[in-house]
């Protein structure tokens, strides 16, 4: 006889873990945002000016990326900077081929022009912190292989200026943003240039909760049950929110001060639910004398750029979305 297995716990629609150890990810929520969440099949022909391929990073784990390579002149012979982006999702949900990221980071590999580089992050609770951001490293680690010869992928060899690399992450990506940069600043990383570092609303926090916590509205892409309920299955068993990791602003962390970081641009959004330690974050690396600007979204949420629905139907979000990128844009630019 087989034994029914029993829900656990639930989060916001997003997922279901249940008493076998087992989760699911399907998307329960309203139907008419399913879409957002769905996978987008790669394409190496050019669609709307870019393609897309995956890619194994690396063979032991199995790790693999999405790469989104933009149309180019083909006499230019320009070498295009690279975007290591880290996906959000509390740690917990989401991949890099999902739609929400497609239609955006398309736009973003377009407008800078820059190859998005994207690996699909181990995902919690069956693989807690700091497997993403183990992930993560291990990815730029794959650019420095390339960028030495050790390694090939033609997209990259053949089009990527491997000095310019930018990491950015939406959400808990931004995370792995910071994490990714810190580990980066203690090795010999050459011929790569790590060139800056774009977090967009990381998922900075702290076990008390924060005025904005108690006070901003709650979203589609964030709610307190997420950030309480990812977090708590995403973290090392025992550990709270004032982990490094989530809290690379507190006690437990190493100090900014002594971390050798990149140019930051760190993204808010003006009504998102983490904003109060998100300022935090930002105030402690500018008392760390690190260099950070600070590009703030008006009138938006948590990863509002993200959807698709409100970019289309809404004004103000798709006017912020076009600021974000255009920031996002004039900062590779710059460095």
């Amino acid at each position: 006889m087989v034994r029914e297995k029993k829900l656990v716990d639930e989060v916001s629609g997003w997922l279901r873990l249940y008493d076998d150890g087992s989760v699911d990810r399907t998307w329960t929520g309203p139907p008419e945002v399913k879409f957002m969440a769905d996978p987008v099949p790669p394409h190496d022909q050019f669609i709307d000016g870019v393609a897309t391929r995956d890619v194994t990073v690396n063979e032991n784990s199995g790790l693999r990326a999405r790469i989104y390579l933009p149309e180019q002149n083909p006499t230019s012979g320009h070498k295009l900077p690279i975007v290591l982006h880290f996906h959000g999702g509390g740690f917990c949900i989401s991949q890099p081929d999902s739609f929400m990221y497609y239609h955006i980071y398309t736009r973003l590999a377009k407008s800078v022009p820059a190859i998005v580089v994207s690996p699909y992050l181990r995902l919690a609770p069956e693989n807690r912190l700091p497997a993403a951001c183990d992930d993560g490293y291990s990815t730029f680690l794959w650019l420095r292989s390339l960028a030495k010869g050790e390694s090939h992928m033609s997209w990259l060899n053949d089009h990527a200026d491997f000095t310019r690399v930018f990491l950015l992450g939406d959400s808990s990506g931004g995370n792995v943003v910071h994490e990714v940069a810190a580990r980066a600043g203690n090795e010999d990383i050459t011929p790569l240039g790590l060139a800056g570092a774009i977090p967009i609303h990381p998922g900075f926090v702290r076990s008390e909760r924060s005025k904005s916590e108690l006070e901003q509205p709650e979203s589609p892409f964030l709610t307190l049950d997420m950030v309480d309920k990812f977090l708590s299955l995403a973290l090392p068993v025992g550990s709270t929110k004032d982990h490094p990791i989530t809290c690379p602003m507190g006690e437990a962390a190493q100090p900014l001060e002594g971390l050798n970081l990149p140019p930051y641009l760190f993204c808010m959004a003006e009504n998102d639910l983490i904003k109060d330690t998100e300022m935090e974050f930002y105030e402690a690396m500018k008392k760390a004398n690190k260099d950070i600007e600070l590009l703030i979204s008006t009138g938006v949420g948590h990863s509002f750029y993200l959807n698709k629905i409100a970019v289309d139907m809404d004004p103000n979000t798709a006017a912020q979305t076009d600021r974000l990128i255009q920031g996002i844009e004039e900062f590779i630019k710059k460095h």
